[in-house]
């Protein structure tokens, strides 16, 4: 898949994003603002973290894209019992007397990993290694993931027993942190109707793995200015306690700010917000636009923010 020019190319990107969201709306009703942060870290190589309470679509919606964007998809379901092996595969013997690997689930284009935070440590730490390598090693070999790579993690906020929260170390190597809210009045009356009868929805593969490699690496390469670089890593070092950028309010109210993988990932969703927004380069307007997913869960606040009733949200938005 080749363009003529950039242009070109960004105009592909803008046209399939604008018909992706169109086919996930037949069966994903509401909820356009997660299905956009989906796409952007999809198309920028990134992976999701999912936090919202049951039934809201989350299975659906991954489901969904997979079938548009005709990728392979499997779906684990976290519990406290879950072995790495059971992520990543293992060696067996096989009839001929020799060990052969078998691949686990997470061998697949989209992963979904249903309520990460039920699982151990020693678990998530295997997921959270294939992620960031697109690897991972069995008996010594190391066995490559398919390309593209993407895992979307959900989180059950409202269950805490039994639980073991991600700490923000891991929580760093996903992209976007989405938090999912109820459906409108409006949305949930449409969901009911439905998914009530026996409507038969048929779903058009918008396209492939190919593609999105190519739109991925176009991403990459869209140019942006001086001023946007520097307002995105400003706008991370400001999140920062106690350096020559922070604010009053952040030295006042955060323990911990963002790492230098924060200020990456605002200007490549910055890029990609842009192309598909049918820009050709991204403004301050576009780093705004993904900064609350993508600052929400590297910032840690401290507890004179909890007692006074301080979202991290907040803080952000008074960043800008």
């Amino acid at each position: 898949m080749q363009y003529e020019n950039d242009i070109k190319a960004v105009d592909a990107l803008h046209q399939a994003y604008n018909t992706i969201k169109a086919e996930i709306g037949k069966i994903v009703i509401g909820q356009e603002d997660v299905v956009k942060s989906v796409l952007i870290s999809i198309f920028s190589n990134g992976h999701c973290l999912l936090v919202g309470v049951p039934g809201l679509a989350k299975t659906l919606l991954v489901q969904t894209v997979a079938n548009v964007m005709d990728l392979n998809f499997n779906r684990i379901q976290f519990t406290p019992d879950l072995m790495p092996s059971d992520i990543i595969g293992a060696e067996i013997l096989g009839e001929d007397r020799n060990f052969k690997f078998i691949h686990g689930p997470i061998f697949s284009n989209i992963v979904l990993a249903d309520e990460i935070n039920r699982t151990p440590p020693k678990t998530q730490a295997a997921l959270l290694e294939a992620m960031q390598e697109k690897a991972v090693t069995a008996a010594g070999l190391r066995h490559m993931l398919p390309n593209p790579f993407f895992v979307l993690a959900t989180q059950n906020p409202i269950e805490q027993e039994g639980t073991y929260p991600l700490p923000e170390a891991q929580l760093d190597r996903f992209m976007f942190n989405i938090y999912l809210s109820y459906p409108s009045f409006a949305d949930e009356l449409e969901i009911v109707k439905n998914t009530t009868s026996n409507r038969d929805v048929e779903l058009k593969k918008v396209i492939d793995a190919k593609q999105i490699q190519y739109f991925q690496k176009l991403v990459r390469n869209i140019p942006v200015a001086d001023n946007v670089v520097e307002y995105a890593v400003k706008l991370a070092s400001k999140t920062r306690p106690n350096t020559p950028l922070a604010t009053e309010e952040i030295n006042k109210y955060i323990s911990w700010g963002a790492g230098p993988r924060a200020s990456q990932f605002l200007v490549i969703g910055a890029k990609c917000h842009a192309a598909i927004s049918g820009k050709y380069s991204p403004d301050i307007e576009d780093v705004q636009a993904v900064a609350e997913a993508i600052l929400r869960h590297r910032i840690v606040r401290n507890y004179r923010a909890e007692a006074e009733g301080l979202t991290v949200e907040q803080l952000i938005r008074n960043l800008f």
